[in-house]
């Protein structure tokens, strides 16, 4: 008998949907299990085959364990702000919150008809006040936290300005972007603003110049993903880098706690492994180079025992030095190369690995170490966002400073003798010798060291002669959290003489649309 779908599947979607089989029911006698889809964002009429592709999979499991006795919740929910549903309503003059609401509406529909076991009374809208109110409490939570380092979590920013007040801040141990020490009566001194500004450089939710993907057309800030060859996605725009005022989140503080936390997940070691490279922890050192100018330029390197054989620095397009840096010979071939390399994405940066490009600034900085003089140049290879945004090239012993000297002409000196190799003539080598094992050569007082002995070794020198230290670096950065034009998820903080301060927790669900010509009238009758 064939199987007649169009009575048998509607009678069981309606029974389940009647008597809310699939509902989580809050009861002890049953062992918990949470099964989590990701969120559809409802920016078309319907959903693609994307959905059911992983919306099937994780419901036959959810089904599973309910048949093996599990209290099983499976919620679903809406991703429903965005930059699609603000283009959509600006090309048809609808309201987002009309267009969202009709393709929520279908989406359901269609996911009824798949017979996916969801308990809807969970269901989640990111743009219900009943939702984001909780966001906007959490945020406010973190504007009103610092990370303590000593306790390692959160703690009331109001006990720093205690702390502040009656010592200043020179043995604060937290997480914290703050530039300079300053002691009590200097504190006490500082006015409303001033004061404002320091407490931003400890807050887990803080204000700061952040490079972006900023789409002018688009009138927005766009995502890595959203962005491809310099263009966005969703009307070919023209995107470029620059520095802007954005809000951030200060997970950089917890790296140590999330790294150290996924020894207890029960994770495959596969994904383990692919969340320890990201959070990416680096032991390494901090080194010094004085510049022909006279500032002081910080580089971070796993690596400080091959120091010696630093050829050439390069910094990255993004890097505050350049400007001032920069001679005037090589001023217009540097500011051409720039405005290129810094509006590519990382990602295509970071992927880029045959064709090589840079610039020379015309300056030079100081070796720490030999007082050689060490040409600065201009890479897109090097990001802003992992270390100082500036690294010592050392090309004999890392593959892309080895394929930037080639390109340029640059010398390369060997300062490292793998194990069961002799020492080379680098002029015919054609890639470098990255082995992190060998003999330490042509280093001055590191000759003859193995490769763990001379890290130590230097990294004790640089401290103790103030030309660097110890430190440990991540590759995580902090999350950089921006919003839509209208159609997103609204700060709860609102600005007094120019000072941020946010709503009272009672507060939370403000809504502040910037209403215009177009949305008003249709915004009004959704009342």
């Amino acid at each position: 008998m064939d199987y007649n779908f169009r009575e048998v599947e509607p009678k069981w979607q309606k029974y389940w949907r009647e008597h809310k089989t699939f509902k989580a029911e809050i009861r002890d006698d049953k062992p918990k299990y949470y099964v989590l889809d990701m969120f559809p964002y409802p920016s078309g009429a319907g959903l693609h085959v994307g959905h059911p592709l992983g919306y099937i999979a994780s419901d036959i499991f959810a089904r599973y364990k309910r048949l093996k006795g599990f209290n099983v919740l499976h919620p679903m929910g809406y991703d429903a702000y965005g930059l699609p549903a603000e283009q959509y309503a600006i090309q048809t003059g609808q309201h987002p919150a009309i267009t969202t609401e009709r393709n929520i509406n279908r989406y359901r529909q269609q996911l009824d008809i798949l017979g996916l076991s969801y308990d809807w009374d969970r269901e989640i809208r990111t743009c219900d006040p009943k939702y984001y109110k909780w966001t906007q409490w959490i945020f406010i939570r973190l504007f009103n936290s610092y990370y303590c380092n000593d306790a390692q979590q959160a703690r009331p920013i109001s006990e720093l300005e205690e702390v502040f007040a009656k010592e200043g801040n020179a043995n604060i141990n937290a997480a914290n972007s703050q530039p300079f020490v300053f002691s009590a009566e200097e504190w006490h001194s500082f006015g409303v603003r001033e004061k404002s500004d320091i407490l931003m450089n400890y807050r887990l939710a803080y204000l700061s110049d952040s490079m972006v993907n900023w789409c002018s057309e688009l009138g927005t800030v766009l995502a890595n993903d959203e962005v491809v060859n310099g263009v966005s996605v969703r009307g070919g725009y023209p995107v470029e880098r620059k520095s802007m005022r954005q809000w951030s989140l200060r997970i950089t503080a917890y790296a140590e706690r999330l790294l150290q936390g996924l020894d207890s997940l029960d994770w495959t070691d596969s994904l383990k492994e692919i969340q320890r490279n990201w959070i990416g922890k680096s032991r390494g050192a901090a080194v010094y180079f004085t510049l022909e100018n006279g500032e002081r330029l910080e580089v971070f390197t796993t690596r400080a025992d091959t120091l010696f054989g630093v050829t050439f620095m390069v910094l990255c397009p993004e890097h505050e030095l350049i400007e001032r840096i920069t001679t005037e010979d090589r001023k217009k071939e540097v500011e051409t190369y720039v405005r290129w390399a810094k509006n590519r994405s990382e990602r295509e940066r970071q992927a880029e690995v045959k064709k090589v490009t840079g610039v020379f600034t015309g300056s030079y900085a100081v070796h720490p170490l030999t007082n050689e003089r060490v040409p600065i140049w201009i890479s897109d290879y090097v990001l802003a966002g992992y270390g100082t945004g500036a690294v010592m090239a050392v090309p004999a012993h890392d593959s892309r400073d080895f394929a930037f000297a080639r390109a340029f002409n640059l010398p390369v000196k060997q300062v490292v003798v793998p194990d069961g190799e002799q020492q080379e003539d680098t002029s015919a080598w054609t890639e470098s010798k990255d082995s992190k094992s060998g003999t330490v050569v042509n280093s001055s007082f590191l000759d003859g060291l193995e490769v763990k002995q001379a890290i130590d070794r230097i990294i004790k020198y640089l401290s103790d002669n103030g030309i660097g230290y110890g430190t440990t670096n991540y590759r995580l950065r902090d999350a950089i959290f921006s919003r839509q034009r209208y159609w997103g998820e609204p700060f709860p903080v609102y600005y007094k003489d120019g000072v941020p301060e946010t709503l009272g927790e009672d507060k939370c669900r403000f809504f502040c649309l910037r209403w215009t010509n177009i949305f008003r009238p249709q915004a009004e009758n959704l009342r």
